[in-house]
């Protein structure tokens, strides 16, 4: 293969575990070029992969079929002459572009009954059977049923050390001491989210271990409400949620001393850079999505009911979170800034 042209997936965390597929696809064939489409949210992340040779952002929005902007985008790519097409996402819509584009290889899973749309189609393997995210996208990198290497390449970002100045700068953070950075935020629903309270009492236990240390909240504006309890609790930790754009929250991440973060996609984003970080699971699984990084430690009380990847709690007292105590997360988090 020559030129590959791949459909990313919606989500930043998902695109970061579809990166060992890419990785693969050059070690396959080493002088392949890359190209993706991504949803404009999600292309930053994907511009900072080594593999990817450019992408095409789009507009194109959530369960939107949005067929007149697909059809353009087709259009475009068409000139790409692309040999293959890797379909990341299960739905029937994010195969139509490759297909509409006349790509001769269209590669994917079977998701919602895909068969004219893919002629290569790997079977989706049952919940409770499926590898971890990283392992599910490396797979369409072979045929399908081959047997994929118990080793497979890990996600690995490109820190851009001119924007990481530039975005310290402008928020007057001091490179001179430590930045501890917090993500309240999960796109996927409150289940996923560690209390405010809690982010606020593990900001006090690093202000009185480490009084120096900097504390930023980082984040989308949906976030910004909970970065705020955080805030009215510790009015040391600054709000940055909704001032930065994507590229610059991974910026300040590659600066920081340590990330603590829900499961979400700027967990995959510190990972990817590097950053020793603390995840926290409550309702999802760290055996299908975890940090990809021998620098994180995962926090996870496996309660009961757990992982139940719901939105909200089905039952609704949030163990899973509300029991993950600050004195639990300090722990580890001091150990990394000891190690400073």
């Amino acid at each position: 293969m020559r030129r590959v042209l791949v459909i990313a997936p919606n989500w930043i965390g998902d695109a970061l575990m579809a990166q060992p597929l890419f990785a693969l696809l050059k070690k396959l064939h080493p002088r392949v070029v890359i190209d993706a489409v991504a949803p404009a949210w999600v292309a930053p992340v994907l511009e900072r992969m080594p593999e990817i040779n450019q992408v095409f952002a789009t507009g194109l929005g959530h369960k939107k079929l949005q067929l007149w902007h697909r059809w353009a985008l087709a259009s475009d790519v068409r000139d790409g002459n692309y040999d293959a097409a890797y379909v990341l996402p299960n739905s029937l819509k994010s195969a139509l572009i490759p297909w509409l584009a006349g790509i001769r290889l269209r590669i994917g899973y079977l998701g919602e009954h895909r068969y004219g749309l893919l002629n290569v189609r790997h079977a989706n393997p049952p919940r409770d059977e499926r590898p971890s995210m990283s392992r599910h996208y490396a797979a369409l990198a072979y045929t399908p049923g081959a047997e994929l290497s118990d080793e497979i390449p890990v996600p690995r970002l490109d820190s851009d050390l001119n924007e990481a100045a530039r975005v310290s700068n402008r928020f007057t953070l001091d490179t001179r001491v430590p930045l501890v950075v917090f993500c309240p935020g999960a796109e996927y629903g409150p289940a996923k989210r560690w209390p405010p309270e809690h982010f606020a009492a593990l900001a006090h236990m690093i202000r009185r271990a480490f009084p120096y240390a900097q504390i930023v909240a980082l984040g989308s504006p949906k976030d910004g409400a909970a970065a705020q309890a955080i805030v009215d609790a510790a009015p040391f930790v600054r709000n940055l949620c909704g001032q930065t754009a994507l590229g610059e929250a991974c910026a300040l991440i590659s600066l920081a001393t340590v990330v603590v973060t829900n499961d979400s996609g700027l967990m995959h984003v510190a990972a990817a850079l590097r950053r020793p970080l603390v995840a926290l699971y409550g309702s999802s699984d760290p055996r299908h999505t975890p940090p990809l990084s021998d620098t994180a430690q995962v926090q996870w009380l496996h309660v009961e009911c757990s992982p139940c990847f719901a939105r909200e709690c089905p039952l609704g007292h949030f163990k899973c979170m509300r029991e993950l105590s600050p004195d639990q997360v300090f722990g580890p988090l001091r150990d990394m800034l000891s190690l400073r």
